[in-house]
């Protein structure tokens, strides 16, 4: 077995622009990206710079105009069946309740209603909402609602864990509280996790290695760096720590101007 869960190799993904279907556009260019069996790897960059497109051609969602994925060394083939992903937007379906949102997974891989009924219990429990089963989407806070997508996510156990900025929308106790729930469920069974984020410090705190993309068009990684911080890790606690603020310095410099790139780009197209 490949020591890599995940790896996406000279992967480039071009689309035919909105406004005129002879004009391609490349959003992703000559871009490796590997993540280790166990391995939890950040993915930070400029706004529109196509982090979300990478994660998924990582998820079989989306096929790349080229380049190869593969899983485990296994080239990947349509839908990504060992992985599992959460989303930044909301998606629970508003008519099922919370442990009903959580075991639909599960019936669709025709586990037996009770056993996949007891796994969605046990799932929202580890992520502090036993009890809260019979609540619907409406129901519950935006925390709770992020939760119950996490648990959603994990209660099929895969092997690979995507994230697309999942916890953009919190406030900030929230969101830590919720940056350390993922660290905690990481901790005891260390899936790869391909972590997409805005926010450089959410980044080096709960990773291994983080990843910047330059600004877009054809946004390709520019920058690596290992996350040599002692685990386990609070992300509120661990940002005192000098050797943080030099990670958080040295990732900066590289990520600077690409994020100014990025906001004359958005400024471009509204103006």
């Amino acid at each position: 077995m490949s020591d890599h869960a995940l790896e996406l190799l000279d992967i480039i993904c071009t689309f035919r622009a909105k406004d005129d279907a002879r004009q391609r556009y490349t959003a992703v260019a000559d871009t490796t990206l590997r993540v280790g069996a166990g391995e939890f790897v950040s993915v930070v960059g400029p706004t529109g710079c196509g982090k979300s497109t990478l994660l998924n051609v990582a998820a079989g969602l989306l096929a790349p105009s080229s380049g190869t994925v593969r899983v485990f060394g296994q080239p990947l083939a349509g839908i990504n069946a060992r992985a599992g992903y959460m989303f930044q937007t909301e998606a629970l379906m508003p008519w099922r309740s919370a442990i009903d949102n959580v075991l639909v997974g599960l019936q669709y891989r025709g586990v037996p209603e009770r056993e996949a009924r007891a796994q969605a219990e046990q799932w929202l429990a580890r992520v502090g909402l036993a009890g809260f089963g019979d609540r619907y989407p409406h129901q519950l806070s935006g925390g709770m609602r992020k939760r119950t997508a996490l648990a959603q996510t994990l209660a099929l156990d895969p092997d690979i864990i995507l994230m697309d900025e999942p916890f953009s929308a919190l406030d900030i106790q929230t969101r830590q509280l919720m940056e350390n729930e993922v660290l905690d469920l990481w901790a005891a069974r260390r899936k790869a996790v391909l972590f997409i984020t805005h926010d450089l410090d959410e980044a080096i705190a709960m990773s291994d290695r983080v990843v910047v993309l330059s600004a877009g068009p054809a946004t390709h990684p520019i920058g690596e760096f290992t996350i040599d911080l002692a685990r386990p890790r609070n992300v509120a606690e661990v940002r005192m720590q000098p050797r943080f603020v030099e990670l958080h310095t040295q990732i900066w410099d590289v990520l600077r101007e690409e994020v100014l790139k990025g906001y004359a780009q958005q400024l471009k197209k509204a103006a």
